[in-house]
């Protein structure tokens, strides 16, 4: 499933297509502007976006096997909630 079928899903249910998708877009960009400021997003039931930081670390060029530095960086990261995991089952 990717992005055009949710929007396809929600204008089957409530409203026009035109309408869903701007709802769609909507529930992602609070998503995004929320994880950018750092804040966690929780959906109880399906689950809770956060921003974890990952450390500078060494690694290792596959290709030549040399060693390089990767840098420290904000990743986003999704843990499923109680409901989602128990409808996966």
């Amino acid at each position: 499933m990717n992005k055009a079928d949710i929007v396809n899903a929600v204008a089957g249910v409530v409203c026009g297509k035109k309408e869903a998708e701007a709802a769609v877009n909507t529930v992602l960009d609070c998503i995004k502007k929320s994880l950018k400021k750092g804040e966690a997003v929780t959906l109880v039931g399906f689950g809770t976006f956060k921003v974890a930081k990952r450390k500078a670390r060494t690694g290792r060029n596959p290709k030549t096997g040399a060693t390089i530095k990767i840098a420290a960086k904000k990743v986003p990261v999704f843990k499923a909630g109680a409901g989602l995991k128990a409808a996966v089952k």
